[in-house]
C-alpha cells in the first residue's frame, strides 16, 4: 500500500478534501493541505475508521445513482422514438427518389430500344411498356443488365485467345532467334566477344569470384540490347492485332525467308512475365544467389573473426557475476536461517508479517475479493484493512497457488554485510562475562581493570550492562559485564550475541547454579567458545574438582579430561591468576583469528541507552564494522541522529571507534532500545524516513495493546475470582532494567491477573506519568529513578500509587504478592524532608558540608538520607552532621537553613536534593 496525498484520497471515498481534513483532524493524523502526504500506515488507519460512514455514503449514492438512471432511460426512449420517426420519413422520401430514377431510366432505354443499331437480336426486340409497378421496372432492368455481362463476357474471351496464339507465335521466334545468336557466337570466337584487357605484369590471377563478377555485367548488357529489340518488335504486334482483330501471320513466314523483327519475350519480365523463357530466367537467378551466397560467407566469417573472441569473454564474465549473485543470496539466507531455494526461486513473494489484506493482495497481484471469499470460507470474516496472521498468509497462498515467504520486521530491515578477504583486517576480541549471582564476576572484572565498580552498584549486585576496555602486551580486550540474576536473562543473550568469548564464572564453593546453567545454554545457541573461571579458590570450602564434574553434565569439559573448554582457577578477591584469564582470552582469541573491515561504514549493536539530563539521550554501543567518526549519520532502532560525540569507557572524547571498540554516542533524538542494531547512514534524509517509519509502526502497535487495558477494583475481583488486569508504568534510569522487569512479570503467573505494562520509558518521573496512570487506573513503578517537579504532589492529589525501588528483588516480590492479594507487613521507607544544596563549602579534615535549605517537611538528625541529581538518585547513607550556624540541632523545619554533612560521601554539588526519611514497619491494608 503506497502513501497517498490528501486529495486523493478523498476521491477515493468521494469526500471533499475540507472534508476530509476535518476527519483527520478529529483522528489526530498530522495533514495541513490537500496536498500533505499520509504514510501508509495512516492510509489503513483512515480506512479502517471511515469504512462505516463510507458506506453509508455509498447507500445514499446508490439511491441518487438509481433515480437518476431512472430519469436517463425515460429521456433515452423518448430519443429513440424521435429518432425512429425521422428514420421512417427518411425512408420514405428515398424511396420516392428511387420510383422517380426508375422511371426516368426505363424511358430512357425505351427511346434506345427504338433508335439503336446493329446488334445482336436480343437487341433489336421491341422495348417493353412501362410497368405498372416498381417491381416489374425492376426485373425488365435486371434482364438487360445480365444481357450487357453475358455480351462483355464472350467479346473477352475472344480478345483472350487472340492475345494467347500471338504470344505462342513470339515465344517461338524468341527461342528461334536466341539459339541462332549462340551458335554464331560459338563460331566467332574470341572476336565476336568483347575485347579482353592486356595482361598486367606482376598482377595477381583473377579468383574465381572477379570471374563471377565479369560474367554478371556482361549478362546485364546483354539483357539490355535485347530489351531495345523487343520493344520495337512488341509495338508492331499491337499495331497488326488492332487493325485486323487477329494476329498477322507474318513472323512465321518470315521464318522462310521475309523480313521480321526479334523478339525476345522472356527479357521483359515486366510487361509479359506469363511467356517468358524459363530456362533463361533461372540461369539468371542462380548467378544472383551464388553470388550473394559468397559474399554472405564472406562477411559472416570477417565478423566471427572480429567477435569471436570479445562474445566468449562478455559471456565468461557474464557467468562469473551470476555465479556470485546466486552465492551471495545463499550464503544471506544461510546467515538468516531461510532455505537458501526460497530466496533464489524469483516466483517466492515476500510477504511482511502483520500485512493487511489489501497490502497482501497487492503483493501476490490477485482481486482482494478473492482473499477475501477465501477468508469467508475458511470463517475468518476480515476486511481490506484488518491484518492476517502468518498462518493464515501462507493457507491462502497455498490455495492460490502462489509461494510465499513471511517476513518479520527485524528481516525486513536487516542488512547483511559481505566484505572481501583482502579487506578484512585483524581486530580485538569481545569478551563476556556470565555466571551466577555474587559468584564473582564483577569483582574478576575490577581486579583486571581496577575501576572498582560492584562499590557503587545496590548490594553489590550488577543492574547495568557495562563495558570497558584492558590492553595486555599491547593487544586490546573489551569486557562486557551482564548481571547474574534470572530477571537479566534478555542483557545475557544481548551479550551472547556481540560477544566472541565467553568467560563463565563459577564460584569454587558453590558449584553450578540454576543462572550458570542458562549461561551455558546462552553461550552455546549463540555458538560461542567457553573460557571457565572457577573463582573463590582462596575460600576455605573450594572444592574445584567438583566444579569440573557438574560442569561435565551440561557439557563444559576442560581441556586435561580431553575437552575443548580452556579452566583457570583464580581468586579476584586476592588477586591470584588473573594474568592466567587474560592469557587464556588471547589465546582463544588467536584460535578464532578474527577479522572485520575498518574501512566501511560502521555499524554494530546498542549495549545500553539511557537519558541524561545535560547530554540528552546517550547510548553505549559496539562497533562491530567499519569505523564511526563524529559528524556520522546513525539510525539505532526507532531513533536517528548526527553523532556529536564520542565518549570511550575511560570518559575521554575520541575522534574514532574502530571494530570491537565500545563508545558512548551522543547526539541521538531518542533513547534506543538497548540491543538495537545501528548503522551508518550517508544521507540524513534516508536515516530520518527509516527511524520515523518504525516509530511510527510501534506507535501503532502500542495502540492497537492499549484499547483492552482497564482496572477497576483489582482486589474485589481477586476475592470473587474473576479475572482482572493489573496495569503498570515502568520508569527506569537505563534500558536494560526495564527490560528485566518486564520478563519478569511475563514469567509470572497469568491466570488470576494480567499484568500489563501501559507504558514504559527511561527518566524520572514526570507529571505525565501520573496523568497516564490516573486515566488507566496504573501503578507507577520507579526503578533509581524520583519524582520530578510537581508530580509528587500530583500524584497524592489524584491518589496515584507511586512504588519505589533500588533492588529489583523487592520490585519482583512486591508486584507478586500484589497480584495474588497476599499483601504482607513490610518494611517501608517514610519521607520526613527535602532539602536542596544552594552551596557547599570544603572544611579541613571534615570534608564537604552541603548548605542547604528545607523546601519540604522537616530534616531529622537521625533520618536516613538519599542525594538525587536530574532526578536520579545516586547515593543513599546517613547524615554526619547537621547545624544550624556552629550550633548541632536535631531538626531542621520547614523554612529554614542548615549545614548538612554525609557520612562517606564528598561529592556534593550545588542543584542537588537530599532526601530524609525514615525506615518503618507499617502494616498493609490494601
Amino acid at each position: 500500500m503506497a502513501s497517498m496525498r490528501v486529495h486523493e484520497l478523498a476521491k477515493e471515498f468521494d469526500m471533499t478534501s475540507k472534508e476530509l481534513l476535518d476527519k483527520l483532524n478529529e483522528m489526530k493524523i498530522p495533514a495541513k493541505s490537500h496536498a500533505s502526504m499520509l504514510a501508509d500506515a495512516y492510509v489503513a488507519k483512515i480506512r479502517k475508521n471511515l469504512e462505516p460512514e463510507i458506506k453509508q455514503r455509498v447507500g445514499q449514492l446508490e439511491a441518487e445513482e438509481a433515480a437518476e438512471l431512472a430519469r436517463e432511460r425515460a429521456e433515452a426512449e423518448a430519443r429513440k422514438a424521435e429518432e425512429e420517426r425521422a428514420r421512417r420519413e427518411a425512408v420514405e422520401q428515398e424511396r420516392a427518389a428511387r420510383e422517380a430514377e426508375r422511371a426516368r431510366r426505363e424511358a430512357a432505354e425505351a427511346e434506345g430500344a427504338a433508335h439503336g443499331g446493329e446488334g445482336s437480336p436480343e437487341e433489336h426486340k421491341p422495348a417493353k411498356a412501362p410497368a405498372s409497378s416498381p417491381f416489374e421496372s425492376l426485373a425488365s432492368q435486371i434482364e438487360s443488365e445480365k444481357e450487357r455481362v453475358a455480351r462483355e463476357a464472350a467479346e473477352a474471351r475472344a480478345r483472350a485467345r487472340q492475345a494467347k496464339a500471338m504470344a505462342e507465335v513470339a515465344k517461338k521466334q524468341a527461342v528461334e532467334e536466341a539459339l541462332r545468336q549462340r551458335n554464331s557466337k560459338k563460331q566467332k570466337g574470341s572476336a565476336s566477344s568483347a575485347p579482353k584487357p592486356a595482361p598486367v605484369i606482376g598482377a595477381k590471377k583473377a579468383s574465381g569470384f572477379d570471374s563471377l563478377l565479369s560474367q554478371i555485367e556482361a549478362e546485364k548488357q546483354r539483357i539490355e540490347a535485347q530489351k531495345k529489340q523487343a520493344a520495337s518488335a512488341g509495338a508492331g504486334a499491337k499495331d497488326a492485332a488492332r487493325k485486323g482483330g487477329k494476329p498477322e501471320r507474318g513472323p512465321k513466314k518470315g521464318k522462310r525467308g521475309g523480313s521480321f523483327e526479334q523478339i525476345v519475350p522472356e527479357l521483359e519480365v515486366q510487361q509479359q512475365p506469363a511467356g517468358e523463357d524459363r530456362y533463361a530466367q533461372m540461369a539468371v537467378q542462380a548467378e544472383k544467389l551464388q553470388r550473394d551466397k559468397v559474399l554472405a560467407e564472406a562477411r559472416a566469417a570477417v565478423a566471427a573473426a572480429s567477435t569471436h573472441e570479445g562474445e566468449g569473454r562478455r559471456k565468461k564474465r557474464k557467468e562469473k557475476r551470476e555465479a556470485e549473485n546466486r552465492e551471495r543470496l545463499e550464503m544471506e539466507a544461510i546467515e538468516k536461517g531461510l532455505d537458501p531455494t526460497l530466496v533464489l526461486d524469483d516466483s517466492v513473494v515476500e510477504i511482511p508479517q502483520g500485512a493487511t489484506v489489501a497490502k497482501f493482495a497487492e503483493l501476490i497481484g490477485v482481486q482482494p475479493n478473492d482473499v477475501i471469499k477465501r477468508l469467508f470460507m475458511l470463517g475468518q470474516v476480515l476486511t481490506l484493512t484488518q491484518s492476517m496472521g502468518d498462518d493464515l498468509v501462507e493457507l491462502i497462498a497455498d490455495d492460490m497457488g502462489r509461494k510465499v515467504r513471511v517476513v518479520s520486521p527485524e528481516e525486513e530491515y536487516a542488512v547483511v554485510y559481505h566484505d572481501k578477504d583482502e579487506d578484512l583486517k585483524p581486530r580485538p576480541p569481545v569478551v563476556t562475562v556470565m555466571g551466577h549471582v555474587d559468584h564473582g564476576k564483577t569483582s574478576l572484572l575490577d581486579a583486571i581493570r581496577d575501576t572498582g565498580v560492584a562499590a557503587g552498584e545496590a548490594g553489590g549486585i550488577t543492574q547495568h550492562i557495562g563495558a570497558s576496555v584492558v590492553e595486555i602486551d599491547g593487544k586490546q580486550i573489551t569486557f562486557i559485564d551482564t548481571p547474574g540474576h534470572e530477571a537479566f536473562t534478555a542483557m545475557r543473550a544481548r551479550g551472547a550475541q556481540v560477544t566472541d568469548v565467553i568467560v563463565l564464572v563459577v564460584a569454587a564453593d558453590d558449584g553450578v547454579m540454576p543462572q550458570t546453567v542458562e549461561a551455558i545454554n546462552h553461550a552455546k545457541a549463540a555458538e560461542v567458545p567457553i573460557v571457565v573461571a572457577v573463582n573463590k579458590i582462596d575460600k576455605p570450602g573450594a572444592n574445584p574438582d567438583r566444579v569440573r564434574q557438574e560442569l561435565v553434565e551440561y557439557g563444559v569439559i576442560p581441556e586435561e579430561w580431553g575437552g575443548t573448554n580452556m579452566f583457570v582457577e583464580v581468586s579476584a578477591k586476592q588477586r591470584l591468576h588473573i594474568d592466567d584469564v587474560l592469557e587464556t582470552i588471547i589465546l582463544q582469541a588467536d584460535v578464532l583469528e578474527l577479522k572485520a573491515n575498518p574501512d566501511a561504514e560502521a555499524s554494530g549493536f546498542v549495549i545500553e541507552a539511557n537519558l541524561d539530563k545535560g547530554r540528552g539521550p546517550v547510548a553505549t554501543v559496539l562497533v562491530q564494522r567499519g569505523t564511526l567518526h563524529p559528524g556520522d549519520i546513525v539510525v539505532a532502532g526507532t531513533s536517528y541522529g548526527r553523532v556529536r560525540a564520542l565518549v570511550d569507557p575511560r570518559g575521554k572524547h575520541v575522534d574514532e571507534a574502530y571494530p570491537a571498540d565500545p563508545v558512548e554516542i551522543l547526539g541521538l533524538n531518542s533513547v534506543p532500545v538497548a540491543g538495537d542494531e545501528f548503522r551508518v547512514f550517508d544521507d540524513e534524509r534516508d536515516a530520518r524516513k527509516l527511524a520515523e517509519e518504525r516509530a511510527l509502526r510501534a506507535r501503532l502497535a502500542e495502540q492497537e495493546t492499549k484499547s483492552h487495558v482497564s482496572l477497576d477494583d483489582l482486589f474485589s475481583r481477586i476475592e470473587e475470582g474473576k479475572q482482572t488486569d493489573l496495569n503498570l508504568i515502568v520508569k527506569a534510569d537505563v534500558q536494560g532494567s526495564i527490560e528485566a522487569l518486564r520478563d519478569a512479570f511475563e514469567k509470572m503467573d497469568q491466570s488470576e491477573v494480567r499484568i500489563n505494562i501501559v507504558h514504559s520509558a527511561v527518566g524520572g518521573i514526570t507529571e505525565t506519568d501520573v496523568t497516564l496512570a490516573s486515566a488507566s487506573d496504573a501503578i507507577i513503578i520507579g526503578f533509581n529513578v524520583r519524582p520530578t517537579g510537581k508530580s509528587k504532589v500530583q500524584a497524592e492529589k489524584e491518589k496515584v500509587d507511586i512504588r519505589l525501588y533500588r533492588v529489583i528483588y523487592q520490585a519482583i516480590e512486591e508486584i507478586n504478592a500484589a497480584r495474588v492479594g497476599l499483601l504482607s507487613p513490610d518494611i517501608v521507607e517514610e519521607d520526613t524532608g527535602v532539602a536542596e544544596v544552594r552551596e557547599t563549602f570544603k572544611v579541613p579534615k571534615v570534608g564537604t558540608i552541603a548548605g542547604c535549605y528545607i523546601t519540604e517537611g522537616e530534616i531529622n538528625r537521625d533520618d536516613k538520607v538519599r542525594i538525587v541529581r536530574d532526578g536520579t538518585v545516586i547515593f543513599e547513607g546517613v547524615m554526619e552532621s547537621l547545624r544550624r550556624f556552629k550550633d548541632d540541632v536535631k531538626t531542621v523545619k520547614q523554612g529554614y537553613e542548615c549545614g548538612i554533612g554525609i557520612h562517606g560521601y564528598q561529592d556534593l554539588k550545588i542543584g542537588d536534593t537530599i532526601e530524609g526519611y525514615q525506615v518503618k514497619e507499617v502494616e498493609r491494608t490494601e
